[in-house]
């Protein structure tokens, strides 16, 4: 659905299939939600008591709203950890990836990773994504953490080349799950969304 904001037509539809499955309102698991052009791809992990889209879907409403043309998809399996991190997998499941959605995410010139507040456990989903996708991304999560937490479990940054092809090239942290996104990192958000689309551009990672 196209709908006029201020002097500009954007797409703003939020579903653009049925999902595959619960998801606690309009973001089920499953659903890709299409930009109109394929700049930026926001991803959640499965919805559900310990993953929720509300954060998601107010960054991909945000930076809409800035002009940025953002995509947003739930991934079907983005529960518990992958099968190679040290917790086994955790949560009695493994996190994966599909193809189609593997697919979907490297039209992409930048992505943005969205994860919770257990360390341990997301930055071996970031490997496991970064593994498999030769795109840049911005980690957003509620604990603290820095490149070098991903660096030594051989994940490539902006600072230094690891054993995936994609990078981690920004992070934003304190970002709550469950709750709505102050104003301040939704501006933290988007300065570093378009910085790295600019250094994007310029072939500073090596995606145009």
């Amino acid at each position: 659905m196209a709908a006029g904001v201020g002097r500009e037509t954007r797409l703003v539809a939020c579903r653009r299939g049925q999902g595959l499955g619960l998801g606690g309102g309009f973001a089920q698991r499953g659903t890709f939600a299409k930009a109109l052009e394929n700049d930026v791809i926001n991803i959640a992990m499965s919805p559900g008591y310990r993953h929720v889209p509300k954060p998601v879907c107010e960054i991909t409403t945000e930076l809409r709203d800035r002009g940025i043309n953002v995509g947003e998809i739930i991934l079907n399996a983005g529960d518990g950890t992958p099968a190679d991190a040290p917790s086994g997998g955790g949560h009695g499941v493994a996190f994966g990836l599909e193809p189609k959605e593997i697919e979907i995410i490297g039209r992409h010139k930048l992505a943005l990773l969205n994860h919770g507040n257990v360390k341990q456990h997301f930055i071996y989903k970031v490997r496991f994504v970064l593994a498999r996708i030769n795109i840049p991304v911005i980690v957003l999560c509620q604990c603290p953490v820095d490149y070098g937490d991903f660096e030594a479990i051989g994940i490539s940054t902006r600072h230094k080349e690891g054993k995936t092809p994609g990078k981690v090239v920004e992070i934003v942290s304190g970002i709550v799950r469950h709750e709505s996104v102050p104003q301040d990192k939704l501006n933290e958000i988007t300065s570093k969304v378009k910085m790295c689309l600019r250094e994007i551009e310029e072939g500073k990672f090596g995606k145009r």
